[in-house]
């Protein structure tokens, strides 16, 4: 069997936040996200971070590879950064970990 196959049956993983920050702290939260995001190394496939137009609220979504990367990545410069993102919060965001099931790519292209 081809890499490719074996390639697909190992599923990506998402780690997903969503939470609502203080008024017009988005700017800032948004800034310690891109420098968090910018601390990761190995495993780490891409980052999205989705605002609710108008709002303060939004969604923070990390592709890894495994959960083993993502935990990899925690290191003690990711934790000061987090625990600066903390106070900006309007309460504490929800978060969960996902396996990624499916991907398409924009011209309908199914990737693994």
């Amino acid at each position: 069997m081809s890499a490719e196959f074996f390639d697909c049956l190992q599923h990506k993983c998402a780690y997903v936040a969503i939470g609502e920050f203080k008024p017009g702290r988005f700017a800032e939260a948004q800034r310690l996200y891109e420098k968090a995001i910018s601390t990761y190394k190995s495993g780490f496939k891409g980052a999205f971070l989705l605002r609710k137009p108008n709002s303060d609220e939004g969604i923070a979504v990390i592709l890894w590879n495994t959960i083993e990367d993502m935990e990899a990545n925690q290191t003690e410069v990711h934790r000061k950064i987090l625990d600066e993102m903390g106070p900006l919060f309007n309460v504490p965001p929800v978060t969960n970990i996902y396996e990624v099931c499916s991907e398409v790519e924009a011209y309908g292209k199914v990737l693994c």
